[in-house]
């Protein structure tokens, strides 16, 4: 399957940001309609059949947009995506009929075994194939498009043969698939390899872009240098609000959400983000 063209063009969803559903913000949700765009939600976290979270979300649904992000396909693993898990992500997509759905450049397991991280690859032709024939397995099997992510990297493999945003251009190409443009995964990959973001961000192809990812980050002293580390605990910051502009005028407004997954703040602090989103997003497109 090769999916159409332009996945950005999804009605109502660049129009307004959206945020992560998180379950400690879901009985606000509950309770009264929240002035926001749209809800992302974890896959992994509904999968199991039956049970109050599935029959929330239910209810959230009819109120919201919902987009859903996985993080265990392992889209680089060698011996292929998992078909139960596979199977599993369909039936939930098949119930839900979210708008987007998305998962990650990296792999999460092999033989069996589950790592509960994302894991860098080499970017190189024959972890192309392998990426290539595990995105278009997923996109056959769910009869949709999958957006792509760019995840957070703490080095360069010797072997890499081509920038990140060349390597998802040919993905792009291969098979069809859209992009999650992480803003601040391309901030923090950048800094802990000492390059520009800026000039990586021109590498990324704008048309496949379908959403945008905007979150914050932690600031560590590893021997004298500098790390950061992608954990979603903070407000995002004013460098990944600075490429978030740049991005909307280099390619036009997409579907944006903040994510916030640890030291979780209360809800009107994540919408406020998203409320800046939608006044960041709005004065580049002028």
């Amino acid at each position: 399957m090769r999916p159409p063209a332009h996945p950005h063009t999804i009605p109502g969803l660049a129009d307004a940001a959206g945020v992560g559903l998180r379950h400690l913000h879901v009985p606000d949700f509950l309770a009264a309609k929240q002035q926001v765009g749209w809800l992302e939600v974890h896959a992994e976290n509904y999968l199991v059949p039956g049970g109050p979270r599935l029959a929330q979300l239910e209810r959230l649904r009819q109120e919201y947009p919902i987009s859903f992000h996985s993080v265990a396909l392992s889209l680089g693993a060698a011996d292929g995506v998992d078909g139960e898990h596979l199977a599993r992500l369909k039936a939930l997509y098949a119930r839900f009929e979210p708008a987007m759905v998305s998962d990650h450049l990296a792999w999460t397991g092999l033989s069996g075994t589950h790592v509960p991280d994302l894991l860098p690859l080499p970017l190189t032709a024959e972890t192309l194939d392998i990426v290539a024939g595990n995105v278009a397995r997923v996109q056959d099997a769910l009869g949709r498009r999958l957006l792509v992510e760019n995840p957070s990297v703490y080095l360069r493999f010797q072997e890499d043969q081509m920038e990140e945003g060349e390597f998802l251009a040919a993905l792009v190409a291969c098979t069809g698939c859209g992009l999650l443009l992480d803003l601040n995964n391309l901030y923090v990959s950048a800094r802990n390899r000492g390059q520009d973001a800026a000039r990586l961000l021109r590498h990324f192809p704008g048309d496949a872009v379908g959403e945008i990812h905007l979150a914050g980050h932690a600031s560590l002293d590893v021997d004298g240098a500098t790390l950061l580390i992608d954990d979603h605990g903070s407000a995002v910051p004013d460098p990944v609000w600075a490429l978030y502009d740049l991005a909307t005028r280099q390619f036009g407004p997409r579907p944006t959400l903040v994510e916030w997954d640890t030291a979780l703040p209360p809800l009107p602090v994540l919408l406020a983000q998203a409320a800046k989103a939608d006044a960041v997003r709005r004065a580049a497109s002028c």
